[in-house]
């Protein structure tokens, strides 16, 4: 998991020195051979490798999940845009716990979030971008799921009502666009437990935080 973690929050690092390096230049770029900057609406779907850090476990696992919605992209000039969206998107992990305290067993952390992400983009040559900004996400739903039979009481039990409500983060990916196709990727970097201190979830996870690595593809209408 910390390899996970270290590797894309280098895509991250990344974002920020491109724009560094090439803010200065972003205002000449056009933007898939627009002339003039254009607002931009469409829907954009695909694939979450998500992830928690869980202290205490013996083996733990990136967990595969979707994510979609909708975004704008909104020009303030060009080759410089702000992209709002509203997405549904699958986050989460699966875990083996084998300890003294809290038992035996592989579960699957399913935690399905309402996700407002935020971004400036960046045009740093023609039809090549970057983007990085914040999110904030709310947990719709939750449910956690034994893989393999365990011990720990009461954890299958468990819901949304046991988990943080809100979560919040950073964002920062790299993204590609030809005519209203986009392609990209996504690091997804939440600074809030996930689970809720003093209780059977807050246990489990620990000091926990969502992290997800975003492959997607994109239609503007």
């Amino acid at each position: 998991m910390k390899k996970f973690i270290n590797t894309h929050l280098s895509i991250v690092v990344c974002s920020f020195l491109i724009f560094f390096s090439f803010a200065g230049n972003a205002q000449e770029q056009e933007v898939s051979g627009e002339m003039l900057p254009t607002a931009k609406f469409g829907i954009k779907g695909g694939l979450n490798l998500a992830n928690l850090y869980i202290d205490n476990v013996k083996d733990q696992n990136v967990k595969a999940g979707l994510v979609g919605g909708f975004f704008a992209k909104l020009p303030i000039s060009t080759g410089l845009s702000i992209q709002p969206e509203l997405l549904y998107s699958n986050k989460g992990a699966q875990a083996t716990y084998d300890n003294g305290f809290q038992g035996q067993g592989v579960y699957r952390f399913n935690l399905n979030y309402i996700e407002l992400p935020l971004t400036l983009v960046v045009n740093v040559v023609k039809n090549f971008n970057i983007h990085f900004g914040g999110y904030a996400a709310y947990l719709a739903s939750a449910n956690i799921k034994n893989v393999k039979e365990g011990n720990i009481v009461g954890f299958t039990d468990l819901n949304e009502s046991n988990f943080n409500r809100l979560d919040y983060g950073l964002v920062g990916g790299l993204g590609m666009d030809v005519n209203r196709v986009g392609f990209g990727m996504r690091y997804n970097y939440g600074l809030r437990e996930v689970g809720i201190p003093g209780t059977l979830a807050g246990e489990l996870t620990k000091n926990s935080r969502n992290s997800s690595l975003s492959l997607y593809v994109a239609f503007a209408f």
